[in-house]
């Protein structure tokens, strides 16, 4: 089955998608944030909520590198998100960044802001873990 190129009314059902999905992952961004601020509000001496052991101590600092992992993890997908939605307008969306063909729906419609197909995300992720597992020799 031959994949084509996205109608009109397919890219304005995507764009919808995607700015739902990029609605979601803001407030998700704010909310991380302000928990983030209130926990370093508590680990710069805040005496009233200060840890009295270093064990909570540490729990707050793991709790707080865990938040930061989350937050920049929701920031990476609000940047694919927004390149997605500048694809639309720029009438690529839809193509492989990599080959140039038509990204399957199916994938879309499960990743709506992939920029590669199936076959070139694959041996782009090969090639990160022959990078990685070759870093981890050295």
């Amino acid at each position: 089955m031959a994949v084509k190129k996205l109608s009109k009314s397919q890219l304005e059902y995507y764009l919808q998608i995607l700015q739902e999905e990029r609605d979601r992952v803001i407030k998700s961004v704010n909310g991380i944030s302000e928990t983030i601020k209130m926990g370093t509000k508590e680990l710069s001496g805040d005496a009233s909520s200060f840890p009295l052991h270093l064990a909570d101590l540490a729990t707050d600092n793991e709790n707080l590198d865990m938040n930061i992992s989350f937050l920049n993890r929701e920031l990476e997908k609000l940047k694919v998100i927004n390149q997605a939605i500048n694809r639309i307008h720029e009438k690529s969306y839809g193509i492989c960044e990599i080959c140039g063909e038509y990204i399957p729906e199916g994938r879309l419609r499960i990743l709506p802001y992939a920029s590669q197909c199936v076959i070139c995300r694959s041996r782009e992720e090969k090639k990160q873990r022959k990078v990685h597992n070759f870093r981890e020799i050295e």
